[in-house]
């Protein structure tokens, strides 16, 4: 071919240009010096596949049209009176459509800082959502896309999209070989433009086409390509967010609505399917306002493939799921609950992520963000990966990706998924399935260290954001602060007490006798823990029935069941979960394809439910012998646990000022109990503040109306009231003032 003659480069490196084989395009392509006939002299190549001609424009001196070395695009021109370096453009005329002007991606150096590869580089960096992955910048008046990834063990990589053709040989990237980093700016990608990095392992596998781990927006499924994104969006809830540390605090009231955005509500009609992000803050935010729930949870709403995982297997930790919405559709939604005062939290799933093709898994043709060994890195249970805790990329990913969450979106709080399966390396292992740490033991000492680091960060930069674990065992300090030795959650979900409660819920009342203890026990290590009380979505699918499905006994004794359930709940000590559905006693199972069954409104009895969950919720927020001294004895005392006989249940919950207590007096049988007596703390007057068994809720408006106090002794408390005690239901009284 004419111009062969000429070249600069070695045929071995020409073909390995073409074939997409080169690991360092930089090197090559753009300006750069050359010996020439025993002189330097510059030369400029490019490699545009679709080109048949290449012309240069320099932004000064005359135009050159370059010379063509490769029949798979790669043009060369050598300048003989250039010795300096210059900026220019090119025109590219393609074998089809029309001639188009462009930059040239090869003549621009690096953006990324040495202070950002060094923290990089000790995983210490917190922020690496800011430069990794894909961002929008105007470089020397060029508008384009800095893309930075890592993958050290990778051969090259690429940047493949809708802007080259998806050809991995047009935009290779430049490696920072120490951080195993590689980056490029490519001119003229703009916001909304489709793309993935194309890896070409050093060994053994064929060519990757992975999404981008920092992406910020991603194609709806089943699509899987990333997308450049730009926010515009302007917050307006500095006042929320100013004052979230006292909203928030642990002698606060914290009562979580826990929903899963694709199936809290779904459009009918014309037009099915999904609400939107902002169709959900219209319909969901005055929902939560009415029932009186302080905070709203959601399920996983990062970029995952399929929709019967939840969310829990996730492809995209940057980015928000697209079947609801682009990112500024989701800081809309925040932005609007901030507004009316209510708290966002969302389920965080550090513990492992998805095996799709397009995901972390083998990311440059090794396991970079999980272990080789199938006994760290493989769950079993889930069919996904586990995160290798003890790698500087994990490290940098992970704790960027909680920060991001918090920074970008206004998160109030991340609630951490699966914290058990990450403590020991054991979980769900038989022997021989399980690698012992170095001292032999069955503890993840790389993920204790990740948690505790993840809830430092949070606490430091965000005071006031709240960590939340879903820790099922018995680890000790889950909620002790890291110098003192713990893990450095807020709170803990409390298994134990949601485990040993629907057990004892779920028998018939004729049998609750013998197991009263379930109901104690969790008082015995109530305060070892910040606790937090969840009646959540795992309660209610894979065949354990709602929770009005699991309530013994007849349909009013069902009913009058769920109410006795949440009245005990709201007076035990800890912050409460309800997931959605539970509120007005949904009869079926959760599952993720539809809605729930928003129609059994129009019966009294779920009416009776949603009533009183509302008062519950009220009193909650209002009372605060219900919520200020939640993990110290001082705000709870036993009145009576031994009627057995009974199954009847009583106590004192106290708030700061001692003087400010409620009574709770509970009967967990269909019984009417005439003229009960309880020992309470005080001689007096006593209003009924709430009757789970009042009509308004459902039930037969059994129970006391007008209560006295008498001097004399009874239960080790001064005085003694004497009571009408309704059957499976909970009545709390109040001194009145």
């Amino acid at each position: 071919m004419s111009g062969r003659e000429n070249m600069t480069l070695k045929i071995e490196e020409i073909h390995a240009i073409s074939n997409g084989d080169h690991g360092d395009l930089f090197s090559v392509l753009g300006l750069h010096t050359v010996n020439a006939g025993g002189k330097d002299k510059l030369v400029l190549r490019c490699f545009r596949p679709e080109a048949k001609t290449v012309t240069v424009l320099p932004d000064s001196g005359k135009s050159v049209v370059m010379t063509r070395i490769s029949d798979e695009g790669l043009f060369e021109h050598v300048f003989t009176r250039r010795k300096n370096r210059f900026s220019y453009r090119l025109k590219v005329t393609p074998h089809e459509g029309k001639t188009f002007t462009i930059a040239d991606a090869y003549q621009f150096g690096s953006l990324i800082s040495d202070f950002d590869l060094q923290l990089w580089g000790e995983g210490n960096h917190h922020h690496t959502h800011q430069w990794m992955g894909s961002h929008s910048k105007t470089v020397d008046g060029i508008d384009g896309t800095h893309f930075v990834v890592s993958a050290p063990s990778a051969k090259r990589v690429s940047v493949v999209g809708s802007f080259n053709n998806w050809d991995g040989r047009v935009h290779g990237m430049r490696k920072f070989h120490e951080q195993g980093v590689w980056e490029i700016f490519i001119p003229h990608v703009k916001s909304g433009d489709l793309y993935k990095f194309e890896i070409k392992p050093s060994a053994g596998e064929g060519l990757l086409k992975k999404a981008d781990p920092y992406a910020r927006f991603s194609e709806l499924r089943p699509g899987t390509a990333s997308i450049v994104w730009n926010s515009d969006f302007k917050w307006n809830d500095e006042k929320w967010v100013n004052q979230r540390h006292s909203v928030q605090d642990h002698d606060a009231p914290i009562s979580i609505y826990e929903i899963h955005a694709g199936s809290w509500k779904r459009k009918v009609g014309e037009n099915p399917g999904y609400l939107s992000y902002r169709e959900l803050g219209e319909e969901l935010i005055p929902y939560i306002k009415e029932m009186g729930f302080t905070h709203v949870e959601l399920m996983p709403i990062a970029e995952h493939p399929y929709d019967p995982s939840w969310g829990y297997q996730i492809t995209g930790y940057f980015a928000p799921t697209s079947r609801f919405g682009n990112p500024d559709d989701l800081k809309y939604f925040i932005n609007e609950c901030h507004k009316d005062g209510i708290g966002v939290l969302v389920d965080w799933v550090p513990a492992h992520f998805t095996k799709d093709d397009h995901g972390l898994r083998r990311f440059d043709g090794t396991a970079l963000y999980e272990h080789e060994d199938p006994r760290l890195g493989e769950h079993k249970d889930w069919g996904t990966c586990i995160f290798n805790f003890g790698r500087t990329e994990v490290l940098n990913f992970l704790i960027s990706n909680a920060v991001y969450w918090v920074e970008e979106f206004h998160i109030d709080g991340l609630r951490v998924d699966a914290v058990a399966s990450m403590l020991y390396l054991d979980y769900s292992r038989e022997d021989g399935e399980w690698i012992p740490n170095q001292y032999g033991g069955r503890e993840n000492l790389e993920a204790i260290h990740f948690l505790r680091r993840f809830n430092e960060v949070i606490h430091d930069y965000y005071p006031g954001v709240l960590t939340f674990a879903e820790e099922s065992t018995s680890w000790q300090g889950v909620t002790r602060p890291t110098s003192s030795g713990g893990l450095g959650f807020d709170f803990k979900w409390n298994m134990g007490w949601m485990n040993d409660t629907l057990d004892y819920f779920e028998k018939d009342p004729i049998y609750r006798k013998y197991h009263q203890d379930q109901l104690s026990f969790s008082l015995i290590y109530a305060f070892s823990e910040q606790f937090i009380l969840p009646l959540s979505h795992d309660e209610v699918v894979h065949m354990k029935q709602s929770l009005l499905a699991k309530m013994p006994g007849d349909d009013w004794q069902k009913f009058a069941n769920l109410r006795l359930l949440y009245t005990y709940m709201y007076g035990h000590p800890g912050k409460k979960i309800l997931f959605m559905g539970g509120e007005f006693g949904q009869w079926s199972e959760w599952t993720e394809a539809h809605s729930i069954d928003w129609h059994l409104l129009q019966w009294e009895s779920h009416k009776g439910i949603q009533n009183l969950v509302k008062d519950l919720n009220q009193a909650y927020i209002h009372e605060p012998a219900m919520h200020e001294v939640d993990s110290k004895w001082e705000g709870f005392q036993w009145i009576d646990i031994s009627d057995a006989d009974n199954s009847m249940l009583s106590f004192i919950r106290r708030g700061k000022n001692p003087d400010d207590f409620l009574v709770f007096l509970l009967n967990f049988t269909p019984m009417l109990h005439n003229e009960y007596k309880f020992g309470v703390p005080k001689a007096c007057e006593y209003e009924v503040i709430l009757n789970s068994d009042s009509q308004f809720y459902g039930g037969s408006n059994a129970g006391p109306v007008d209560v006295v106090g008498k001097d004399g002794a009874w239960h080790s408390q001064p005085a003694h009231i004497v009571v009408t005690v309704p059957p499976l239901a909970g009545v709390v009284l109040k001194p009145k003032k």
